[in-house]
């Protein structure tokens, strides 16, 4: 169905506003998946700090091209949604991926990320990455593991000597009570 000319200004300025505001985007075909079927997929990638987009394949190129983006037309042919990843990429990667595995109406097509088009099989690595609280639990762990061996390992010095100077002490107090 045409759109008109405002209609599609509007467009381009909502997909370049989201391309600017998104980390990545992961481009998903749907063929044969309704609108109602899609609310499923709309929710796991709004879960992932994301979210999900029917989009016209030539304004979407065009809003890429303004954004100085690569834009592949592989990758915008036939029925075109896009998952933008504000904040957590490797989420919204894993809630499309695992989707199209349990749909067959949906397929991966590849991803955008900067300058750089990923494959499908790439968005599959990205989306085995763990989710962004935990990979900076792990860091945190990191950078806390020398401070706490080196607090244990003072404090094990110290006990030490506190041992040693009680030892001496209930030596003299032993010696003392003896002598009296």
């Amino acid at each position: 169905m045409a759109i008109s000319k405002q209609r599609k200004e509007e467009l381009l300025q909502e997909y370049a506003a989201l391309i600017n505001k998104s980390e990545g985007l992961i481009l998903v075909e749907y063929r044969g998946l309704t609108m109602k079927g899609m609310d499923p997929l709309r929710l796991k990638v709004r879960e992932a700090a994301g979210e999900l987009h029917v989009v016209k394949n030539t304004l979407a190129r065009k809003a890429l091209t303004a954004a100085g983006r690569a834009a592949p037309e592989e990758l915008f042919s036939a029925s075109t949604a896009v998952g933008f990843a504000f904040s957590d990429l490797p989420g919204v990667a894993k809630a499309l991926t695992s989707y199209a595995k349990d749909n067959e109406f949906v397929k991966v097509k590849g991803a955008l990320l900067g300058g750089r088009v990923l494959t499908p099989k790439e968005v599959e690595a990205l989306a085995e990455l763990p989710p962004l609280p935990v990979v900076r639990a792990q860091l945190l762990g990191l950078l806390a593991a020398p401070a706490t061996r080196l607090t244990s390992a003072i404090a094990g010095g110290v006990r030490q000597v506190v041992n040693v100077v009680k030892a001496y002490a209930d030596k003299d107090a032993a010696a003392a009570e003896a002598a009296a």
